[in-house]
């Protein structure tokens, strides 16, 4: 049963940019982001791209174009992910 909570996924805690970043590089994120992306990214591409790819225009800037479709939606899917796991710094004082 997936947890319903963010405190049910203690893995997934993190204080600072960097345990994000490192949550997003070690595929933390990846089972839901890349189900996002590839449907954001699908969408974009066909939007965007589909007639320069149906002419068989393409050169390495619309390839660099479709990797953006698909890896915007996968880092603003990722962060959306981790939000409710950041744990807030408390100061002493």
């Amino acid at each position: 049963m997936a947890p319903s909570r963010p405190s049910d996924r203690t893995d997934l805690a993190w204080w600072h940019r960097r345990d994000a970043v490192r949550l997003v590089l070690t595929g933390a994120t990846f089972p839901t982001a890349s189900r996002v992306a590839a449907a954001v990214g699908t969408l974009l591409t066909v939007v965007n791209q589909a007639e320069v790819i149906l002419r068989g225009e393409t050169t390495w800037v619309t390839a660099v174009r479709v990797v953006f479709n698909y890896l915007i939606p996968y880092v603003v899917a990722s962060i959306g992910y981790l939000a409710p796991f950041r744990v807030e710094e408390r100061h002493a004082g």
